[in-house]
């Protein structure tokens, strides 16, 4: 079976909305690793900054390994997040970082998601072998082309070596999510063979949180993929579409999820 994670493609705003002495950058990792691993990105300043930059996460049901580029032991991982989170940078900074698609860290680094979930760990404590691996490999004055061949060459050995097998329920569960944009009854539609319990032991292990958290971030995952359309959204109430009760709950679940409302960021 062919997951549909493949299609999903969780979007940061700050790829789109750049601010001044800041950029951001996503860029592919190699073929074979696009199973597990959505992009890599960086964040950095391009000069130093004389007042703090609030660099909003939105929720995009991934998890993330970042590091500094200037300190590499400076490395963590951020879990499953059903809500937006603000990181205070100052100075001088160059972060880059992996972004594994929903359920497949776990799959890769064996532990428990749930575990992690809604917080920011040091990497250290859950995973030293990619802590010896970036703080023996980079170093501050590395060029951004390097970057890339150094993160494939670790994770496709890796890869060669250890790789959990996928659930095939978890897989059509997650497909059926995706496929939907998280409008979709999943104790409704369970993957033949499983319970509603024991699926949601899979969603907390792989995902970090339960089937219903998962569907709200895909569902305003697919609200953000619509900026494109603001006024569509607004004026015909395609929120409705999207699986929002009314637009009190659209504009309610987008400022927790966001951490600004609708009309901010798509403008009145």
């Amino acid at each position: 079976m062919k997951n549909s994670s493949h299609i999903y493609t969780p979007v940061q705003p700050f790829a789109v909305q750049p601010e001044g002495g800041v950029v951001y950058r996503e860029f592919l990792p190699d073929l074979r690793l696009r199973e597990y691993i959505y992009c890599y990105w960086q964040l950095k300043t391009t000069c130093p900054l004389t007042a703090p930059f609030h660099y909003r996460v939105v929720a995009d049901g991934c998890m993330d390994i970042f590091f500094e580029l200037h300190d590499p032991r400076q490395s963590f991982i951020m879990g499953f997040s059903d809500a937006y989170t603000c990181f205070p940078l100052e100075g001088d900074f160059n972060y880059v970082g992996i972004r594994f698609l929903p359920g497949m860290f776990p799959r890769l680094f064996p532990l428990n998601a749930a575990e992690l979930s809604k917080q920011t760990t040091t990497l250290e404590e859950v995973a030293p072998a990619i802590t010896c691996f970036l703080t023996g490999r980079f170093h501050e004055e590395m060029k951004e082309e390097e970057l890339r061949p150094l993160l494939d060459a670790f994770l496709l050995d890796h890869i060669a070596k250890k790789v959990l097998p996928a659930d095939n329920r978890l897989l059509e569960a997650v497909d059926l999510i995706i496929q939907h944009s998280g409008v979709i009854s999943i104790e409704k539609e369970l993957p033949p063979g499983i319970s509603s319990r024991q699926l949601r032991r899979l969603f907390e292990f792989y995902i970090g949180d339960t089937p219903k958290a998962f569907s709200k971030v895909v569902r305003f995952q697919k609200i953000l993929q619509s900026t494109h359309y603001p006024h569509h959204i607004r004026r015909n109430r395609a929120y409705l579409d999207a699986g929002y009760y009314d637009q009190a709950h659209f504009i309610r679940e987008f400022k927790t999820l966001y951490g600004l409302t609708p009309a901010k960021v798509f403008g009145k």
